[in-house]
């Protein structure tokens, strides 16, 4: 399945309210591994503690009624 930019701006608009933001946080030990700038989206400060329910709640909004 190829995804398309227009498959992610229906995602945003689906889980907008739902799925809070999370922020972008730069990794000093990745980056300092791979000698470059490594950031890393913790995904474990939703209300579920995982980004599951971004796929989840995406995936069930799809279906047809």
């Amino acid at each position: 399945m190829t995804v398309t930019p227009d498959d992610l701006e229906l995602a945003r608009r689906r889980l907008s309210g739902i799925a809070k933001p999370t922020p972008l946080i730069r990794s000093e030990t990745l980056s300092r591994l791979i000698g470059g700038e490594v950031f890393i989206k913790p995904e474990n400060l939703q209300k579920t503690g995982s980004f599951k329910i971004r796929g989840a709640y995406n995936r069930i909004a799809a279906l047809s009624p």
